[in-house]
C-alpha cells in the first residue's frame, strides 16, 4: 500500500475516532442530564406540593340514628373513604402486588425489567400503549400528573416515583396507593369500592372472589369494575384468581369455587329523606363550631353526626311535597315555605326544611331572619314580659281601646273594640290593641330584654310599639322562632338548638361533642301560664287547624302586603309556632318576594294546618 493510502485511511480512522469521542462526550452529557432530572424533578414537585401527600377523603353526615345522610364528593366529583393498612386483608395487598408489581419490595420505585418489557411491546407496536409502571410510578401518576401518554410525562413519573421512594416507606407508598387509585364510578380507593360494589364496609369481611374482582378493576375501571361490563369484569376476575393461584396465594379449590361465584350489586339503600337543608345548615354550623372551612370539612373525612330524626324529617318532606297543604302560587312565582322542628328537650333540631324543593346550596329560608313574624310574636314581647314582671296574670284585664301613640294608632282586624278584655281572650284571639297598650305598660326596654334570653336579640331600629303586632325591620328565621318557643315548651329552660351532636376525624378521634348547657332563663310560673293560653289559643281561638288528639299549644301570625290597589285581604307572611309532647316547632309560609301579582289571601290556619299534619306524622299519628 502506497504512502498516500495509509495516509488517508489514517485521517479517515482519526475522524471516525473524534466523532465516536464526540457522540461519547454528547452521550454521556445526556445522560448526566438525563439523571440529573430524574433526581430534581420528583424532590421539587414533592417540596412545592406536600398537600398530595395527604388524600382528600369524603366526610360524611350522618342522622341520630346513625344513618348516613349524605357522603360529600370531592372536588373531582369521586367519593374516597380512606383505610389503614392493617385494616386490609393480607390477601388483599398481596393480590394488588401480584397482579401490579411483583417486584415491589425489591425496587426503588422503578422496575426496570417491566420498563424493558414495555419499551419493546411499544416498539413493535409503534405506539405507547404499554406503560411497564410500578405501583409507586403508578401513585405518583395518579397524584401529580395527568392521563396523557407521552416520553416526557412518563420521564416525570419516573422522577416523581424515585422521589417518592425516597421520601417514604414501602408500607406509606402501598397504603397511599390503595387508597388513591382509581376503581371506577367515582370512586376511589379499595375501601369506597368495596362498600360500593359489595357492600363490605369491613374490608377484613371481603370474599376471595370480591378481592379477585377489586384487584381486577385498575387495569380498566369503566371496564373491569364489577358494576358495569359484567362479562369483561368476570373474565379479567379470573385471570387474577389464576395469577393469585400461580403465586401460592390460594389453593387451586379455592380458585376453582371463586370462579363459579357471580356478581350481584348489593341491595340499593333507598334515601328515605333528603334533607339538602338541614345538611347544609348542619356543615355552616360545623364551621362554625372548629374554625375549618367548608371545603376542609367536606374533604377531610369527618363524620359529622347531628340530631336529625329520621322520622321527623320524613314527615316534614313528605308534607312539604303535597301541593294541597300550602296556598295557590301567584302568577309567575311558587309559594314557598320553611319549617323548624327542635326537641325541646334537648335542643336538638330533628327536622328542617328550607323551601317547598330545596336542594343542595340552595336558599335556606329555615336560618335567616328574614321574616316578620307578626302575632306570633305576642307571646314573646307581650305578653311573656308581662307575666315575668309579675305585675299581671292571664286574667288582668287589658285596655281595648282605639288608641293613638303618637302618630301609631293600632286597629283590631275585625274593628270591634270592646274597652277591656283578659290577657288570655286577647292572645287567644290575637286582637291588636291590648297588646300594644300592655307593651307601652311593661315597657319596651324590658320586653326587649325577655325576647332575648329568648335567643332573639332585636335591632336599635326596633325600639318602638309596632313590635307588639311583629313588625319588625329585619325579622327572625323559623329557628330562632322555635328555639323561642321551646322555652315555654320546656318549663322556662333554654336548650340552644342545634344540629351538630359531635364531629369526629377519619381516625374516629372526637373533635367536638355538643354540650347541653340548661338555662333556666324564664321562670317556671310565666312558662306554665304562656303555655295554659297558648293551648287555649289552639282549642278556642286562631290557631284551631293545629289541633291534634293530644295537647298542642301555639300561635298564629300573619302580616299584611298593604300595597295600592291590592286586595285588603292580601298577605305577606304566614306563620305557627307551637309545640306538642317533645318538639316545638315553627313554621314560616310566603313569596320570596311578595309583589301585586305574587300574594296570599289564604289565612295563617294554613300554616296551622301544616304543623299539624308534620307534628302528627312525627309522632306517630300517620
Amino acid at each position: 500500500m502506497s504512502g498516500g493510502k495509509k495516509r488517508s485511511w489514517r485521517c479517515l480512522l482519526l475522524r471516525i475516532g473524534y466523532a465516536g469521542f464526540d457522540v461519547g462526550v454528547l452521550l454521556a452529557v445526556l445522560l448526566l442530564a438525563f439523571l440529573l432530572y430524574i433526581h430534581l424533578y420528583g424532590g421539587l414537585m414533592l417540596s412545592r406540593h406536600p398537600e398530595k401527600l395527604i388524600l382528600q377523603e369524603s366526610s360524611q353526615i350522618t342522622a341520630s340514628d346513625g344513618t348516613v345522610l349524605r357522603r360529600i364528593p370531592l372536588p373531582e366529583s369521586g367519593y374516597r373513604i380512606t383505610a389503614q393498612l392493617d385494616e386490609m386483608p393480607q390477601l388483599l395487598i398481596d393480590t394488588f402486588l401480584a397482579v401490579e408489581d411483583r417486584r415491589f419490595y425489591s425496587h426503588q420505585g422503578l422496575d426496570y425489567r417491566g420498563m424493558a418489557r414495555a419499551f419493546l411491546n411499544n416498539t413493535v407496536r409503534m405506539k405507547i400503549s404499554e406503560g411497564g409502571s410500578s405501583i409507586t410510578q403508578q401513585l405518583a401518576r395518579g397524584l401529580y400528573l395527568d392521563r396523557g401518554q407521552n416520553l416526557l410525562r412518563k420521564l416525570n413519573e419516573a422522577s416523581i416515583a424515585v422521589a417518592l421512594e425516597k421520601r417514604l416507606s414501602k408500607k406509606e407508598i402501598l397504603q397511599l396507593y390503595l387508597n388513591q387509585i382509581y376503581m371506577g364510578q367515582g370512586q376511589y380507593g379499595v375501601q369506597t369500592a368495596a362498600e360500593r360494589y359489595f357492600g363490605v364496609s369491613n374490608l377484613k369481611d371481603l370474599d376471595i372472589w370480591q378481592i379477585a374482582a377489586l384487584a381486577a378493576t385498575p387495569k380498566g375501571p369503566s371496564l373491569y369494575n364489577p358494576a358495569e361490563h359484567s362479562e369483561l369484569s368476570t373474565k379479567r376476575r379470573e385471570l387474577v384468581l389464576r395469577i393469585m393461584h400461580q403465586q401460592g396465594l390460594i389453593t387451586y379449590e379455592q380458585m376453582a369455587a371463586a370462579m363459579k361465584r357471580s356478581y350481584q350489586p348489593p341491595a340499593a339503600v333507598k334515601a328515605e329523606v333528603a334533607g339538602a337543608s338541614y345538611i347544609d345548615a348542619s356543615l355552616q354550623e360545623a364551621v362554625r363550631i372548629t374554625g375549618k372551612s367548608r371545603e376542609e370539612l367536606q374533604t377531610g373525612g369527618y363524620t359529622i353526626v347531628t340530631g336529625m330524626n329520621i322520622g321527623a324529617q320524613r314527615a316534614m318532606e313528605q308534607t312539604f311535597s303535597r301541593a294541597e297543604f300550602f296556598p295557590p302560587d301567584g302568577q309567575d312565582r311558587q309559594v314557598e315555605a320553611a319549617m323548624v322542628m327542635i326537641d325541646h328537650r334537648t335542643g336538638e333540631v330533628a327536622a328542617l326544611m328550607g323551601g317547598r324543593n330545596p336542594s343542595t346550596g340552595s336558599l335556606n329560608r329555615a336560618v335567616i331572619d328574614a321574616r316578620q313574624p307578626g302575632s306570633a310574636f305576642k307571646p314573646i314581647i307581650v305578653y311573656g314580659p308581662a307575666l315575668e314582671s309579675g305585675r299581671y296574670s292571664p286574667d288582668s284585664l287589658l285596655q281595648d281601646r282605639k288608641n293613638a301613640f303618637g302618630t301609631y294608632s293600632p286597629a283590631n282586624l275585625n274593628g270591634v273594640y270592646r274597652g277591656q278584655v283578659s290577657m288570655r281572650m286577647a292572645l287567644q284571639q290575637s286582637i291588636n290593641a291590648p297588646a300594644v297598650w300592655l307593651l307601652k305598660q311593661v315597657g319596651i326596654s324590658y320586653a326587649r330584654g325577655f325576647a332575648a334570653k329568648l335567643g332573639l336579640a332585636m335591632a336599635s331600629a326596633d325600639n318602638h310599639l309596632p313590635i307588639a303586632l311583629g313588625g319588625l325591620h329585619t325579622g327572625f328565621s323559623p329557628l330562632k322562632m322555635a328555639q323561642a318557643y321551646s322555652v315555654f315548651a320546656n318549663r322556662g329552660i333554654l336548650n340552644e338548638a342545634h344540629m351538630v351532636r359531635s364531629i369526629s376525624d377519619n381516625q374516629g378521634r372526637v373533635l367536638y361533642t355538643h354540650v347541653s348547657l340548661p338555662q333556666q332563663v324564664i321562670s317556671l310560673n310565666t312558662a306554665e301560664s304562656l303555655t295554659m293560653m297558648l293551648r287555649q289559643a289552639v282549642n278556642e281561638g286562631t290557631g284551631k287547624r293545629a289541633r291534634l288528639n293530644i295537647p298542642v299549644a301555639g300561635k298564629t301570625g300573619t302580616t299584611q302586603l298593604d300595597l295600592p290597589g291590592v286586595s285588603s285581604k292580601a298577605n305577606r307572611d304566614l306563620w305557627f309556632a307551637g309545640f306538642a309532647s317533645h318538639y316545638t316547632a315553627a313554621v314560616w309560609i310566603g313569596f320570596d318576594r311578595t309583589d301585586k301579582d305574587n300574594y296570599m289571601t289564604a289565612g295563617n290556619g294554613v300554616a296551622a294546618a301544616l304543623f299539624a299534619q308534620v307534628i302528627g306524622k312525627a309522632l306517630g299519628g300517620g
